[in-house]
């Protein structure tokens, strides 16, 4: 199926690594001029060189998308070097997995990287995209947004408010052909090698190793709670943003979308 967005620049930010890395990918290989927005600019650029190796266009952006005026330095680079920007992922994530009671010390840090990140992102590039009349945004959220996660209290009062701030703006700005959408993944754990140095499972142990976090008996008590019976990937999620950024999409907005193996039933 032709998505139509060969041509089309796309900004994922976090794309270095875990589901962003595979968006980015993903978007790439269906021919758009693909940013990797990050502040792991070393990592950005392994996965930029992975897709240009491959035959696509893809480049790094030093960013830092808690910070608005960083957010609104991407936007500027990107529009003076490609012109337009068409899709716009917010995919940047972080979590620490405590109890609530024993999460303050992190609150600030998740609420920038979970929430406030969103907020800057969306009000630097919606200004280009009222202005052309037209574009995708496709928030990252989570199922934790959606049900509540245990030991995720405020990731997953951030991911609910990116939900419920995704149906305010979008609509506020659909009648300039804008379409925002959130996409939720459930669990999703990345090798080692797809891993950043900022994911949030990274550094758990010497050797990078999600078992540290997750060990074989929670990884099949989590696959056994999926009625698909699989954790999701990356890849996964990733194929769900291109169908929200392409035209088959088009009128669609405002929406959740759940990949998550049935994990949470909507």
């Amino acid at each position: 199926m032709d998505f139509g967005l060969a041509g089309k620049t796309a900004v994922v930010t976090g794309g270095s690594s875990n589901i962003g890395r595979a968006i980015a990918i993903t978007l790439a290989k269906e021919g758009t001029n693909t940013i990797i927005a990050d502040i792991d600019e070393k990592s950005g650029q392994k996965v930029a060189d992975l897709i240009t190796s491959e035959g696509g266009k893809a480049k790094v952006f030093k960013a830092d998308v808690t910070d608005y005026d960083s957010v609104q330095a991407l936007a500027k680079a990107v529009l003076d070097e490609f012109g337009a920007i068409d899709i716009w992922v917010n995919n940047v994530g972080w979590d620490d997995f405590k109890y609530f009671m024993d999460s303050k010390g992190h609150w600030e840090k998740i609420i920038d990287l979970n929430y406030r990140h969103y907020l800057n992102c969306m009000h630097v590039i919606l200004p280009h995209m009222m202005e052309k009349k037209g574009g995708r945004i496709i928030n990252i959220s989570s199922d934790a947004g959606r049900v509540g996660e245990f030991r995720e209290a405020v990731y997953s009062g951030c991911k609910a408010g990116v939900i419920g701030l995704t149906k305010a703006v979008a609509k506020e700005v659909g009648r300039f052909g804008i379409t925002i959408n959130v996409v939720c993944p459930t669990a999703t754990l990345p090798p080692p090698e797809e891993m950043g140095e900022g994911s949030m499972f990274s550094g758990r142990d010497e050797d990078h190793n999600v078992a540290a976090l997750f060990p074989a008996e929670a990884l099949e008590r989590l696959r056994k709670q999926h009625p698909l019976r699989r954790i999701g990937t990356a890849q996964d999620t990733a194929n769900a943003v291109v169908f929200m950024a392409s035209e088959q999409a088009s009128f669609i907005t405002g929406q959740t979308l759940s990949v998550n193996g049935g994990y949470s039933m909507m």
